[in-house]
């Protein structure tokens, strides 16, 4: 196998390569070394590339094959952290130039089990400022790019992590999803990610600020390597204030679970935001016609999200009081949202209005398994497109695009966004498939279904670098 190919093999795969030694831990981070130190100008996935300690890691790690067979799932396989996400002794600058001295002492909770399932990290990848906006072009650092055409984001605020992946700078990565910020990222670089239900994923030993609409969430080549890295991060932790208990069988196992007929719904618009372009209006038909092939009943109907703009922009914009950067630190919409913040009291009706709003959109699954959207209404923009609107103007834009996401962040339900073709630039197309709460193992095993019908993995960028 080439080492392009090596790159490109699914996270499972290169554990087993590992586990019957036909390659190192070692090698394939000097690898992934080697392709960062190639592509990472020109496609600014990572903020920090951690060099040393992952070789160091590896060379443990390629010892340690020697000496025993009880290795953890991911055992040596290496895998990028979102630079929201505390790891011990490595800066964490939340895409913000104010916090390049940030080094946090500890690991983040997910960090903990990524560890625990036996991965490498190679460094942490580029995110938008605070992860608060859909593209990941934050002032004083190189602007996030999507392998399939240099020339469009990759999303946010996972942008590079779901771009490190596709351009085959690491195995897998772990992201985060506030209002849509994983399955943004995955459908804009069509790899698949997974915005876990609420209390799946730990925020240890930090708290979560924002009324739990944020989660840790994995990014993968397949839904198979994403399912399992979901049961690695997943998992309560001493004081988790909400947690759901480990699914029995594991996620991974659902991928090979057969259905029975589900009830799905579709839509390609979102009232009262708009209706989806042709290209992701072409992946949900896509998707439904096939779905419908293999026995599923499918609806046209969807859930009325008119009542949850309002507050959960009011929650959002709350994160960025809450990270306590002062204003004059801040782009100029973050600056914008945080001007808008309102009092305490403000804040406890909208997080109250929220959640009604988001009884309602739950209960619209008690006849319905899987809804299937979207993933934003819009194919990806190209880098800098919006840098010339106002604050205000730009807000408005992100609020159109990402419509289809965030009511799965203020219900905690889960979804996954899974790539089913490319436009007309070159750049994937996706649909998000929306579940009851707490049953990614519905999602899991449908979006396998999906993508043996429509086959994904032999799709790669074309990269300026040879083998």
């Amino acid at each position: 196998m080439n080492e392009i190919d090596l790159a490109f093999t699914p996270a499972l795969d290169l554990a087993n390569l590992i586990r019957q030694r036909e390659v190192s831990p070692l090698e394939l981070v000097e690898l992934y070394l080697k392709r960062i130190q190639q592509l990472n100008p020109q496609l600014g996935s990572y903020f920090t590339v951690t060099a040393e300690l992952a070789i160091a890691d590896a060379k443990v790690k390629t010892d340690t094959l020697t000496t025993t067979s009880e290795l953890p799932l991911f055992f040596g396989v290496p895998i990028s952290i979102k630079d929201l996400n505390a790891v011990a002794g490595v800066p964490c600058n939340y895409g913000n130039p104010a916090l390049l001295q940030n080094i946090p002492n500890y690991d983040d909770g997910v960090v903990t089990r990524i560890k625990q399932g036996g991965f490498i990290i190679l460094g942490k990848t580029a995110t938008s400022e605070l992860g608060s906006l859909p593209y990941t072009e934050p002032t004083g650092f190189t602007p996030a790019r999507n392998p399939w055409n240099l020339e469009y984001t990759p999303g946010g605020s996972s942008g590079g992590a779901a771009a490190s992946v596709a351009a085959g700078l690491c195995a897998i990565a772990q992201g985060s999803d506030g209002g849509g910020s994983v399955r943004g990222p995955a459908a804009c670089c069509g790899v698949v990610g997974i915005k876990p239900s609420r209390g799946r994923v730990t925020h240890a030993p930090v708290g979560n600020r924002v009324a739990g609409i944020a989660t840790n969430g994995p990014i993968g080549r397949t839904v198979a390597d994403t399912a399992a890295l979901l049961d690695i991060m997943s998992g309560y932790f001493t004081g988790d204030p909400y947690w759901l208990p480990n699914p029995e069988p594991s996620f991974l196992a659902a991928t090979t679970e057969k259905l029975g007929n589900l009830r799905i719904a579709f839509s390609t618009s979102i009232p009262p935001l708009g209706e989806a372009d042709a290209n992701c209006q072409q992946g949900v038909m896509k998707t439904v016609k096939l779905l419908a092939e293999f026995g599923h009943t499918v609806t046209e109907k969807c859930p009325d999200f008119s009542a949850l703009v309002e507050p959960f922009q009011t929650v959002w914009q709350s994160a960025i009081a809450a990270s306590g950067i002062p204003i004059e630190a801040l782009q100029p919409v973050n600056r914008l949202l945080l001007s808008r913040t309102g009092s305490v009291g403000e804040y406890l009706r909208a997080v109250s209005q929220m959640q009604i709003v988001a009884r309602q959109i739950v209960a619209f699954f008690d006849t319905v398994d899987v809804l299937v959207l979207p993933v934003y209404l819009h194919s990806p923009i190209r880098v800098g497109e919006w840098a010339n609107l106002s604050p205000e103007e730009t807000f408005q834009k992100i609020i159109h695009w990402v419509a289809p996401c965030p009511a799965a962040n203020a219900t905690g339900q889960p979804a996954i966004a899974l790539p089913v073709g490319f436009d007309s630039h070159g750049l994937p197309i996706s649909v998000q498939l929306i579940g009851k709460p707490a049953a990614e193992a519905t999602l899991i095993s449908l979006a396998a279904q999906l993508e043996a019908a429509n086959p994904w993995i032999q799709h790669r960028p074309n990269l300026p670098i040879s083998a």
